[in-house]
């Protein structure tokens, strides 16, 4: 046991929870499938980014990431950082097509641009994802924190307890109870991560030390070598930017709230404004996990080489489970009253991507599978099916969360199943927005070409033990390319496109014309394309910070 909770903790993390969901029902909009899927399209920017920034924040952020800092260093942050310049390439280009559009789903855009195939392929794998990757990852680690917290109660019963918290509003409200939410969290979250941060820095003796403690090596670096385990410099430019569009340009789970926007405009800047959160996230996700290190928080002292070792190797050789990290800096660094804020700033974020995950698969087997085999003109039943997807959802996730604890780290798990899956489909977007010769046939070809070689692949590495001998970021884009090229013959070798597919959902250079006639006499800070550029200096600052 890593430590005990006060009573005064407790009390914290009961009235927060029955807070949230009180304030998430309050606000719940189910009158009809627009209201119930995409809150009525009413969302300003603000709510827009609040509700991506909690829901962004899953394992993969403030377990997994402060696992990762541990293990390697900086170096897991390249992903939230190439994020940032992947989200002002979508908003520049993807977010007006999607909003314009009236889509519920993405994987219906997909059809809007090629065929009815595309769209169920794509829907089919994004509910697997959703349930499997998703969800049952935020059960598992929420789970995790609260068993430390709570060793006495059994694992399977924390996992069910907070799926029935996320599910009470969620499954209810719909998509406006869980952007409500989100937005109080979200701020807890933030509070609550900044206040361990400044513990964590203080513990190892502030900035200077901190530098001091870890300058030799690659452990304050950006910028891998190739042989880099976590981020090598091939995959950071190819692979990561590839998985960091799939996550912010084609995931449900983020573009539905983008989708609830009530304009372009609204949907641009809250994308802008999370971007402008992710650029934190360094100082208070990861930078605490690899303090964790510098202070021995496991209690192993020198028997742990000051290098990088794989979560495998710390886990079976030094009993160091780099998921635990996190948890145990609360436990060991805050005192009691603030151990419950974080605990609950922990328990938004987990929440909030549960939540958020059954949002999006609710709305995609509603959208893209219900309401394509069974006509229905009741929006309200339409509501009924969507909340019986959310409750079957919920269930699959909390049976299977329990087994993630095989794999060595949250974000192992996360990234490299994404990284065989996604770039197919990255692929078949950017090809179908910015080539107008593809077609319908050249886009499910591609598609099926791509799960078959992420199929045999994985069967290779996890069915045979067979090693791959390519890092999986660097694979990424070899995948997305071949995709490509597969969807490209196969289109040049068919017949052309139907031209209504090809005018409403491909980019032209007169819609960007068209723009800057409309931004000519905004004041600067309303404009997205100077606040776009703002943006993208300060990560370049970032990046020559930590090169």
């Amino acid at each position: 046991m890593v430590g005990s909770i006060s009573a005064i903790d407790i009390t914290i993390i009961v009235l927060f929870v029955i807070g949230i969901i009180w304030w998430a029902l309050r606000n719940s909009k189910t009158s009809d499938s627009e209201s119930y899927f995409l809150a009525g399209k009413s969302m300003s920017w603000p709510m827009v980014g609040l509700s991506l920034f909690a829901a962004s924040i899953s394992s993969s952020t403030l377990i997994g990431h402060s696992g990762e800092g541990f293990i390697s260093g900086i170096a897991v942050f390249n992903y939230n950082l190439m994020a940032v310049f992947v989200m002002i390439f979508f908003a520049m280009f993807f977010l007006p097509f999607y909003i314009k559009s009236g889509i519920y789903t993405i994987p219906e855009f997909l059809e809007r641009r090629f065929d009815g195939r595309s769209r169920l392929y794509f829907s089919f794998i994004t509910i697997i994802g959703n349930v499997f990757l998703d969800a049952a990852a935020a059960l598992y680690t929420g789970a995790l924190i609260l068993k430390m917290m709570f060793p006495d109660i059994d694992m399977m019963w924390i996992i069910i307890g907070m799926g029935i918290v996320a599910g009470s509003y969620t499954i209810v409200g719909g998509l406006s109870s869980v952007i409500n939410a989100d937005a109080i969290q979200s701020v807890i979250l933030l509070v609550g991560s900044i206040i361990l941060s400044i513990l964590c820095f203080n513990s190892i003796g502030g900035w200077e030390n901190f530098v001091d403690r870890f300058h030799d090596g690659v452990w304050l670096k950006l910028i891998r070598p190739i042989d880099d385990p976590t981020v090598p410099w091939p995959g950071l430019l190819f692979g990561v930017t590839i998985l960091s569009f799939y996550f912010w340009g084609n995931n449900q789970v983020m573009v539905q709230r983008v989708l609830s926007a009530k304009s372009i405009d609204e949907g641009r800047k809250g994308v802008l404004f999370v971007g402008f959160l992710y650029m934190f996230t360094l100082f208070i996700f990861i930078m605490p996990g690899l303090i964790a290190r510098g202070i021995d928080l496991f209690g192993v002292g020198d028997a742990l080489p000051d290098e990088i070792i794989s979560g495998g190797v710390l886990k079976e050789t030094y009993g160091i489970n780099t998921d635990e990290v996190y948890p145990r800096l609360i436990v060991k660094l805050l005192p009691v009253g603030l151990i419950g804020v974080i605990i609950a700033a922990m328990i938004s974020a987990l929440t909030s991507t549960l939540s958020a995950t059954l949002s999006s698969v609710s709305t995609l087997f509603t959208m893209d599978f219900y309401s394509r085999y069974v006509k229905v003109n009741d929006s309200k039943k339409m509501v009924r099916i969507g909340q019986i997807a959310s409750f079957v959802a919920l269930v699959i996730a909390i049976s299977w969360a329990p087994f993630i604890q095989k794999f060595d780290s949250l974000v192992g798990y996360y990234q490299e199943m994404v990284s065989y899956i996604a770039p197919p489909i990255v692929g078949a977007f950017f090809i179908g927005v910015f080539w107008k010769r593809a077609n319908a046939i050249g886009a499910f070809t591609g598609l099926m070409f791509g799960l078959a070689v992420a199929f045999l692949i994985m069967g290779l590495k996890y069915g045979m033990g067979v090693n791959i001998g390519i890092h999986y970021l660097m694979l990424a884009p070899l995948l997305m390319i071949a995709s490509m090229v597969v969807m490209s013959v196969v289109s040049l070798c068919t017949s052309l496109p139907p031209a209504d597919k090809v005018e409403a959902n491909t980019w032209k250079v007169q819609l960007w014309k068209d723009e800057t006639k409309e931004l000519k006499g905004v004041v600067w800070y309303k404009n997205f394309r100077v606040l776009c550029a703002i943006l993208a200096l300060l990560c370049v600052i970032e990046y020559l910070l930590f090169i």
